[in-house]
């Protein structure tokens, strides 16, 4: 438990350990035994029929609804899922208590096929910053962490992103065409240009995961939903990436962005990105 005027830093030094546990238990619990076993009933739409829930969804979140408060006394949990059924439980996330923001299947529609490109993503966030991150994905039993100026790490390795190979496309992940408006595809239109190498997105945090490796070198996202870009935000950060809006500002989790924006390997391809997405390359 958190000790009386212990800071969030200093909580987090006793107690990464047991959340990691927490992330890992809710998907070994909730999520994996549901995984390729899926019952029609356990699936509903949502927005439509590329907003899909699942009974994973559902149960790995109220998982972790009851354990994270626990761990960290007064704070409080905003998830996907109770958001979408409690809208005004959003702006927890510009309170003052610390907030665990959590996706509990990250890539659902892959999860509801029977493919490995889904995680579950917690992120500790205090007054609008960031100051820890969990990305796991279960079916390969990978954990991605990030704290604070304490690093990225996957599976215990330090992660290191480094700037794109010269000479060589940038590859980024943009907005998948399934769930953007006419105006966000001509907006992400824009990379469609020489030099640059666009595909639609899998799972957002698998996405921030590959550019903290180096992997892929940006993304292009057109959405705002804290849950999905939280915990990858700091991963890609501590890996010694960037993120920029339109507006040449770092993404605000609390809101109100100018969007698209990208998170990039290092600070020159944040910018190339940033001005293509603006019309200014």
């Amino acid at each position: 438990m958190i000790e009386d005027n212990e800071t969030i830093d200093e909580f987090l030094a006793r107690h990464t350990g047991d959340v990691e546990e927490a992330v890992r238990k809710a998907a070994a619990q909730e999520i994996m035994p549901r995984w390729r076993r899926l019952a029609a009933h356990e699936v509903d739409q949502k927005a439509g029929p590329h907003d899909l829930v699942t009974d994973a969804d559902r149960k790995a979140e109220l998982y972790l609804t009851e354990v994270l408060p626990r761990l960290l006394p007064g704070s409080v949990v905003v998830g996907e899922e109770a958001v979408h059924a409690n809208p005004a439980s959003y702006g927890a996330i510009r309170g003052e208590a610390p907030v665990w923001i959590v996706d509990p299947v990250d890539g659902t529609r892959q999860f509801v096929r029977g493919k490995e490109g889904f995680c579950t993503l917690v992120a500790l966030a205090h007054r609008g910053v960031v100051h820890a991150s969990w990305t796991y994905a279960p079916a390969g039993d990978r954990l991605a962490t990030a704290v604070r100026q304490g690093g990225a790490f996957l599976d215990g390795e330090r992660l290191y992103a480094g700037p794109p190979e010269p000479g060589r496309d940038l590859r980024v992940a943009t907005s998948h065409p399934d769930y953007t408006t006419d105006e966000q595809k001509r907006d992400l239109l824009a990379l469609r240009t020489p030099g640059v190498a666009p595909r639609p997105c899998g799972s957002a945090g698998l996405e921030y995961l590959a550019v903290a490796r180096g992997e892929s070198d940006a993304t292009a996202f057109s959405w705002e939903a804290a849950w999905d870009h939280a915990a990858g935000l700091l991963l890609v950060e501590e890996a010694g990436g960037t993120h920029l809006t339109r507006t040449g500002e770092p993404f605000r989790i609390t809101g109100g962005n100018e969007l698209p924006f990208t998170a990039a390997r290092d600070a020159a391809t944040a910018r190339q990105v940033v001005a293509l997405l603006s019309g200014e390359a």
